[in-house]
């Protein structure tokens, strides 16, 4: 029997090789819809010789594995909650790994669900954001990247997000184009001022205090109980931020650290304007001098938060404690 999801499979039915990218949402109720509408997405692109990746929380993971059966040998499987607990991470390492890797003009398809039931308050607006810059970050490249969204699970306000960064939107096998969708708009919409911080450890370094800088946040992470096996990415990421504000934001800055709800975070803030919404989520090619900073902060932070205006920039990258 055709559950209401299969309908997804038309989305890349209509696609054929060297047409630009396709970035369907698709609202699932249960997992009976889920499966019928993934499996069917999943199976039509194997049959048409197109690279296929799945992207989803474990629990989702083994719902598609188990319904493919054999076929599942064919498909790239990725744990989403642990590759995509950073949204800032997921174009780099999960999206683009997958679609830089297809050889020629072949199609590479994609399901990726960035965003499930018991993301944080504070994820949620980076998980938007991840979902509005997909549209710059593949524009004009022969890829589909279908995107589930648990529409019972989720709220209206997370639903509506969905129809303004995703072209189309599937929903109870029907295919349409979203009238709302401006992933500008939601860029802009997301980048508001952060939190204020507590009363922490604050330093102001310059290029000469680089290396005392990054000595103090590793003191002061150590202090707060960060374990042994992460104080290296804690100082990597110290290090790339308080570079690139020497480098890019007006030679110095302000570099702040606490500890919160079983993280540090990492706080650096600089005169610089960030005008490259996609810097730190594009892979760096193999013949690329440098630029490579940010991206190694999306790969080894849990969470990087962002806020750019008229007045500087301000970066927070957060680390487990263990």
């Amino acid at each position: 029997m055709r559950k209401a999801g299969v309908r997804v499979v038309q989305v890349g039915r209509a696609q054929r090789p060297g047409e630009s990218f396709v970035h369907p949402a698709f609202l699932y109720r249960g997992d009976d819809e889920y499966r019928a509408g993934i499996v069917s997405f999943v199976l039509e692109g194997l049959a048409a010789g197109e690279p296929v990746a799945v992207a989803v929380p474990a629990r989702r993971l083994e719902l598609i594995r188990d319904t493919l059966g054999a076929r599942a040998a064919e498909v790239r499987f990725t744990d989403m909650t642990a590759a995509g607990r950073n949204p800032g991470r997921i174009i780099p390492t999960v999206l683009r790994a997958f679609a830089d890797a297809v050889a020629g003009d072949r199609r590479a398809r994609i399901v990726g669900e960035p965003i499930w039931p018991g993301r944080t308050a504070e994820e949620y607006p980076a998980c938007v954001q991840h979902e509005a810059l997909i549209n710059a970050a593949f524009q004009g490249r022969p890829v589909t990247i279908l995107c589930p969204y648990d529409a019972r699970a989720l709220s209206a306000g997370t639903l509506a997000d969905a129809h303004a960064t995703h072209p189309l939107v599937v929903d109870a096998g029907r295919t349409t184009v979203s009238r709302a969708y401006d992933p500008q708009g939601v860029l802009e919409r997301c980048n508001l001022p952060l939190p204020p911080p507590p009363r922490t450890v604050v330093v102001r370094f310059d290029a000469a205090g680089l290396p005392d800088t990054r000595d103090t946040a590793v003191h002061e992470a150590r202090s707060r109980g960060m374990s042994a096996a992460r104080l290296p990415d804690l100082a990597l990421v110290v290090a790339e931020l308080t570079t690139n504000s020497v480098v890019h934001g007006g030679g110095e800055g302000t570099f702040r650290l606490w500890a919160e709800g079983g993280r540090i975070v990492c706080e650096v803030r600089d005169s610089g304007r960030l005008t490259d919404p996609l810097a730190g989520r594009r892979p760096a090619r193999p013949e690329q001098i440098g630029g490579r900073g940010l991206l190694l902060v999306h790969r080894l932070a849990d969470l990087v938060r962002t806020h750019t205006g008229e007045h500087g920039t301000v970066t927070r990258a957060c680390l487990d404690l263990r």
